[in-house]
């Protein structure tokens, strides 16, 4: 009698078990994929999750960006970054700032100035950022240079405390990404542990698609003609738990007296970069990271940016440039290799 029962209590849990087995068999095949998109932070996004109901309340979302906004955006005169600027003494910093705040600091100091979000006078002087463009002389630059460098701003009890009134900040070249980690969290909150964030070309992915492979991303090829609704892609990548974020001088610039400009400014010469450097991709933990070392490589140029994703593993880098007959050609450090899904001409 006694074996009878083990026998049958046996039987019950390889019951039990195969029941269990078969119900999250239906379970993973019921999950369903959801795509939003819209505007905002003066672009485009595109969200896209795996859950078994379309769970995402978009008037949620339009609060996050909303809230987001009015801590980074130098367009709103409201902001908190807006009111660092003018020196508003009431401004109390929130966590948003702060984080981004914190984290371009490092990023300077790891890439001895290449990132700086002093450079703010500077964008503005050239027409890129949230002011007119000045008439710009030697002199007009020599006399911003004074204004900039990450060492001459910091946080303190709450208060950033700069070394000149001047100061100002522009988060342009770090928010977009940490926008992308922000609506990833606010994902997570839902219990969502498949999706992929895009906003402006910044990417953040967790998970599955809904193949059920890594999310395949093109990172689109750099010449002044490509499409931003259908860009041409240069290569693709398979990823997941992870940022990426793509920066590049061949969609914002302009030509003055027949000559072009760019967008990407050094902070330590004042002028737009001048070199053969088209595009920097980085892959690491988090977008914001991603989206600050793409713009220090940018004004890094090739030779000192390659080194520097090289020497770091916790990153990894895709670099496009020309060469010296003006054909385009690519780069990547050995770490990037597990990304590739496919390349168009050139390899590496």
């Amino acid at each position: 009698m006694n074996v009878m029962k083990k026998i049958g209590f046996i039987f019950c849990l390889i019951s039990v078990f195969f029941l269990w087995l078969g119900t999250t068999s239906c379970t993973q095949k019921s999950l369903n994929y959801y795509n939003l998109r819209g505007e905002v932070h003066g672009t485009y996004y595109s969200i896209t999750y795996g859950a078994y109901t379309n769970c995402v309340n978009t008037e949620s979302l339009d609060s996050v960006f909303h809230t987001f906004d009015m801590s980074l955006s130098t367009f709103v005169p409201s902001s908190v970054i807006s009111r660092v600027n003018t020196n508003d003494t009431t401004v109390v910093l929130d966590s948003f700032f702060v984080k981004v705040f914190e984290k371009g600091q490092y990023v300077s100091q790891q890439t001895n100035g290449a990132f700086d979000m002093t450079v703010a006078p500077l964008v503005n002087c050239w027409g890129f950022g949230f002011k007119k463009s000045e008439n710009v002389t030697p002199e007009l630059i020599d006399s911003l240079k004074q204004c900039i460098g990450y060492q001459k701003v910091k946080i303190v009890e709450g208060r950033v405390v700069k070394e000149n009134p001047n100061i100002m900040l522009d988060a342009a070249a770090i928010a977009k990404g940490y926008s992308c980690d922000v609506v990833a969290g606010y994902l997570k909150s839902l219990g969502i542990s498949n999706y992929m964030v895009e906003i402006g070309g910044e990417i953040v992915t967790l998970g599955m698609n809904s193949k059920g492979t890594d999310w395949n991303i093109g990172i689109t090829l750099p010449t002044d003609t490509n499409s931003i609704d259908r860009p041409d892609v240069q290569t693709v990548v398979s990823l997941t738990d992870c940022g990426l974020a793509t920066s590049g001088n061949y969609r914002q610039f302009y030509y003055k007296d027949g000559k072009r400009y760019s967008h990407t400014i050094n902070p330590a010469t004042g002028y737009p970069v001048e070199h053969n450097l088209l595009s920097s991709s980085v892959v690491a933990s988090d977008c914001m990271t991603a989206d600050a070392f793409a713009t220090a490589f940018m004004v890094m140029g090739l030779d000192s940016a390659f080194a520097y994703a090289s020497a770091h593993s916790d990153m990894a880098a895709y670099f496009i440039y020309s060469d010296e007959n003006n054909q385009l050609q690519v780069k990547y450090t050995e770490s990037f290799e597990k990304y590739l899904k496919g390349t168009s001409s050139p390899k590496k």
